[in-house]
């Protein structure tokens, strides 16, 4: 039904021109500026039904500028009864419509905003530069030929630029509403950058009123269809590397747009083409640095998570094998003793299924955290070693300190309340441990102490539980 609707569009454009040959100039011009508002308006409600939010509304933003610019030249042709004279705020409106595309390229997906925030300063530098660069050429009620021709250079750069780096995001996307967005965006830029370049190097000598004003409006009528069109983006087998190379480089489309129009400024105004190169610089670096840390942030985010148990909080298992490995070493090449306690929770099955897994969870919750209160040297390690055991690393300890720790968490754990929606209210629990002292580490190979410590916790639970058995090493790993 768009594309119907578009295509009636520009039939009607043609007739009007036809039948209305004495107001072919102001029939135009209105046909003209309704097409980049209708895809601003159809941009617009894509913004609404699209995660892509802030390309859209980008995208509507430069359909705004570039209709802006021709109801300037409209004004200037009918308003003020000047044929053929193009005005410089008309020229810089069409280019400044570029500068929200360049943004909606380089704004990559779920940043923060203080991220969106330096984009959008260098957006607004690279518009302050069009705008100088523009009036370098062309005054406010018009632009002569030498000018123009500068311009239309510009004009091409421009879109060019824009052209290829849609349809760079577009090929690397990942997500399908960044696809579908970066889809319409390369379909459009490309379309508009072969009309413009036929217009602004083949007809040149065509006044605005004529047939080939029909072609003006095809890219903003396309842009609408696209933007209009229902359903998924179509499957891409998008290489990852790609993805990851242009999502990574995304953010260097402003400071290149920044370097290129501070190129073209060189001859004219060096001090401040000077400014733009130093700005861009900055402003990649400065937004370098920022990701960098937060690269460094989610790296540690990672490492915590490879290392605790994400329900109760205390160290995962992997954890605990490093720790036991690097404390067996340490101890070692020190001679000092060392220790290893293996808890279990008793009965814990049992009171899972009575009061089920929530109050399950709290109560491996509440272990732990009396476990972790008792261990308050920095050396000791906590960790949860599997469903409701727990194995606790003492470096530098005695046997008696082993057994006092453990005693120690043995009470703290029985003083523990649990409450319940049972009608006794609440409810606690007990556990058993398990321990064996080295006291002379002669094998960095824990396996004898786990097996050890294995060994006393199950005849902890064998004894009646709710206890603390001490394990006895091999002689070969015992004090001589």
């Amino acid at each position: 039904m768009a594309a119907v609707l578009a295509a009636l569009y520009i039939v009607c454009h043609g007739l009007a021109l036809v039948l209305l040959p004495g107001h072919a100039q102001a029939v135009s011009f209105s046909f003209l500026i309704g097409a980049p508002l209708l895809a601003a308006l159809a941009c617009l409600w894509r913004m609404l039904h699209s995660e892509a939010r802030v390309g859209w509304l980008a995208l509507s933003a430069g359909m705004l500028l570039w209709a802006g610019g021709m109801a300037l030249n409209m004004y200037q042709e009918i308003g003020l009864g000047t044929p053929d004279a193009t005005p410089g705020v008309s020229m810089l409106l069409y280019v400044l419509y570029g500068v929200p595309l360049t943004f909606a390229m380089a704004h990559p997906r779920y940043e923060p905003w203080y991220l969106v925030v330096i984009d959008g300063a260098l957006a607004l530098l690279l518009g302050y530069l069009f705008f100088v660069h523009t009036f370098s050429f062309a005054t406010m009620s018009d632009a002569p030929e030498q000018g123009i021709n500068s311009l239309r250079l510009m004009f091409d750069i421009e879109n060019l630029f824009i052209a290829a780096f849609a349809l760079v995001r577009y090929l690397a996307s990942e997500d399908a509403s960044r696809r579908i967005f970066f889809r319409a965006l390369a379909a459009f830029a490309w379309v508009y950058m072969g009309v413009a370049a036929y217009i602004n190097h083949v007809a040149t000598e065509a006044s605005y009123g004529g047939l080939t004003d029909l072609i003006i409006d095809i890219p903003f009528l396309l842009l609408a269809c696209l933007a209009l069109r229902r359903g998924d983006a179509v499957a891409m087998d998008t290489r990852r590397r790609l993805a990851l190379a242009v999502r990574a480089g995304s953010p260097l489309i402003l400071p290149a747009a920044l370097l290129v129009v501070s190129a073209l400024m060189v001859e004219a105004h060096p001090h401040l083409a000077v400014v733009g190169f130093a700005l861009a610089t900055l402003g990649s670096g400065l937004r370098g640095v920022v990701m960098q840390v937060r690269a460094m942030e989610r790296q540690d985010q990672l490492d915590v998570l490879t290392r605790v148990d994400a329900l109760t909080g205390v160290a995962n298992r992997r954890a605990f094998d490093q720790a036991l490995q690097a404390e067996g070493s340490r101890a070692r090449r020190s001679g000092q003793g060392m220790a290893l306690l293996m808890v279990d929770i008793d009965h814990f099955k049992e009171f899972n299924d009575r009061f089920g897994h929530p109050l399950g969870d709290a109560c491996l919750r509440a272990v732990a955290t009396a476990l972790s209160g008792c261990a308050t040297r920095g050396t000791d390690v906590v960790a949860r070693y599997g469903g409701e055991e727990f194995a606790v690393v003492v470096s530098g300890t005695t046997r008696d300190g082993a057994l006092a720790l453990a005693e120690t968490m043995r009470l703290a754990v029985e003083r523990l309340r649990l409450a319940t929606a049972d009608p006794i209210g609440s409810v606690g629990v007990t556990i058993s441990i398990g321990v064996a002292h080295v006291a002379q580490v002669t094998s960095a190979d824990p396996v004898a102490l786990l097996a050890a410590t294995d060994a006393a916790l199950y005849e902890a639970k064998r004894a009646g539980r709710n206890r603390v058995v001490e394990g006895r090493l091999p002689e070969a790993h015992a004090q001589p």
